[in-house]
């Protein structure tokens, strides 16, 4: 039970921990930019958290996310209206999720590899198609999906409650979620069940992309420019923060919950070491000791489960 807690335990000590620690962290404008820089990983997140209770992973999300973003910025820049451009960039999300489900399904071939593969792929055509060079003819008013306010609050952040509840619908109350866990825990027993195992996968990996893609947008807007480099090392905080908040690398464990709380914890993480000036090439040293803590306390827990 205290195993189950912990990850939110871990966030209110370090809630607490950096209002103390800085005079700085409370203030509004400080508490509404880590809700603005940790949406971007908690909507990719929620897209991971289906793909690995599914069992599997995918490693090519930052690369997606910056194709994405490019795609519509470039839209935009041609212009085109600003929903086609950010359309456009959750097509692209979608589209390379859904290539990297078929490729893991049809080929039978492990995620990780299929996705490492991916993320090359990915990257090298974003340098392709932009030359290397940012977009940056990009109309002012879509500054607002990633910095604007609707009734006081940042609007990125009515667009994660969005996106959490509808994949906490699908997770719990449709089949598709059903799915998810079962193949995630047997994907053998699964299949012999009558599960539609390959069909599935895929659109869980779709769906991972589409959020991905929506989330290149959004970063997108943050920066207001298309970055072809954009999401480097961002597959890490991602898995990073479905592993902290108790989802399992076996697959067949995970929620919606647990995935906001391990993102949140991302975010403050990161925030509260540039407020008390710790190095940013320390911040991935500690990201990477959070996720062999994460990864080594859930492997406790199951082994004492399976005694």
């Amino acid at each position: 039970m205290i195993q189950r807690l912990l990850p939110s335990l871990s966030l209110v000590i370090l809630f607490v921990a950096l209002s103390l620690a800085s005079p700085y962290f409370l203030t509004q404008t400080n508490l509404s930019s880590v809700v603005r820089q940790t949406a971007v990983i908690n909507i990719m997140a929620l897209g991971m958290t289906m793909v690995i209770i599914a069992g599997g992973i995918d490693l090519s999300v930052g690369a997606i996310l910056a194709m994405a973003g490019l795609l519509g910025t470039m839209a935009m820049e041609q212009g085109y209206p600003i929903p086609v451009g950010v359309l456009i960039g959750v097509l692209t999300g979608l589209f390379w999720g859904f290539v990297n489900g078929l490729l893991i399904t049809r080929l039978k071939i492990a995620p990780f590899i299929v996705t490492l593969g991916t993320l090359g792929i990915v990257r090298g055509l974003t340098l392709i198609i932009s030359d290397g060079l940012p977009v940056h003819r990009i109309p002012q008013k879509f500054s607002y999906l990633g910095e604007g306010n609707l009734l006081g609050v940042p609007f990125v952040l009515w667009i994660l409650v969005f996106c959490a509840a509808a994949v906490h619908f699908l997770l719990e109350h449709t089949r598709l979620g059903r799915y998810a866990f079962a193949i995630g825990s047997n994907p053998e027993a699964a299949l012999y069940a009558g599960v539609p195992v390959a069909f599935h996968t895929t659109a869980v990996y779709a769906l991972c992309g589409l959020l991905t893609g929506l989330a290149g947008m959004i970063e997108a807007s943050r920066l207001m420019t298309g970055q072809p480099t954009a999401g480097q090392g961002y597959e890490l905080q991602v898995i990073a923060a479905v592993v902290i908040g108790g989802g399992s690398l076996r697959g067949g464990e995970g929620s919606v919950i647990g995935t906001l709380i391990g993102a949140f914890i991302m975010g403050l993480l990161s925030n509260g070491s540039d407020l008390l000036g710790i190095s940013p090439y320390l911040q991935q040293a500690i990201i990477g000791a959070v996720i062999i803590l994460a990864v080594t306390v859930d492997e406790l827990r199951k082994r004492k489960l399976a005694r």
